[in-house]
């Protein structure tokens, strides 16, 4: 093989390096190639399974750059008594308060709900910050197993917050046979804690409680990223853009 000529061996299925580029998700990478919508140092791309040079120019065109452009990723105040995802029997989506009246701020923006995925979830008993996207890049962000995004919560309990249930609480306890990632946790007062977890298993926090010897009383969560819920009244949502978290 000559000096400087390119090795077929170094090539990377094109989705994938889509992907890891942060230009759209596997999925997407996939439909897009397939629909002729995906351009390789200017040509067009439309096998799928297609290897292509990490190095590589790619530009995604026609319809399919439209549809990224036009993703919408949403913040809202949760209430109680809202799940945040489908509803099962009796109880009320957080995805019906995404409405013109609930709107807060200036220019109002007709949005499509379809598509808007909750990134990382709260239970119904659960109050405050919670995303909304069509992103499929900016959730694997967000909630992927190897995120490094913090998520704040401010959290009530009853029972005796030793410092021993504190190092715990911080490493060293286990949820459905897995090792917990370090959290970050900070005692304000006798019953209230702020929490910081850069993970978010099903009611993680309320099962964490529980193995130290607390009963979680309120949560709330306040920031997730750079983005804090600061005077987004309850029950209000507001457009926001990726830079706002990462």
């Amino acid at each position: 093989m000559k000096e400087n000529q390119p090795n077929e061996t170094e090539k990377i299925r094109l989705s994938k390096v889509m992907s890891s580029r942060g230009l759209c998700s596997r999925r997407e990478a996939d439909s897009f190639i397939e629909r002729g919508l995906v351009k390789v140092d200017g040509k067009i791309v439309n096998v799928l399974g297609s290897r292509v040079f990490p190095d590589c120019k790619i530009e995604i065109v026609g319809e399919a750059k439209d549809f990224l452009d036009e993703q919408v990723t949403i913040v809202l105040h949760k209430p109680r008594d809202y799940v945040s995802s489908q509803p099962e029997d009796g109880y009320t989506s957080a995805l019906d308060l995404i409405r013109e009246q609930n709107y807060f701020g200036k220019g109002y923006k007709n949005i499509l709900r379809k598509g808007l995925a909750p990134l990382g979830r709260l239970d119904i008993d659960s109050t405050g910050l919670i995303l909304y996207s069509q992103s499929g890049v900016l959730a694997k962000k967000i909630i992927g197993d190897a995120t490094e995004i913090e998520k704040e919560y401010e959290v009530n309990v009853s029972g005796d917050i030793t410092e021993k249930a504190l190092k715990l609480l911080e490493f060293g306890l286990e949820l459905d046979g897995v090792q917990l990632k370090k959290a970050k946790i900070t005692k304000l007062t006798k019953s209230k804690m702020i929490f910081i977890l850069k993970q978010g298993r099903k009611r993680q926090i309320r099962r964490m409680c529980e193995l130290v010897g607390l009963k979680t009383t309120r949560i709330h969560r306040m920031r997730v990223g750079k983005l804090r819920i600061d005077d987004l009244p309850e029950g209000m949502w507001r457009i926001v853009e990726p830079h706002e978290i990462l």
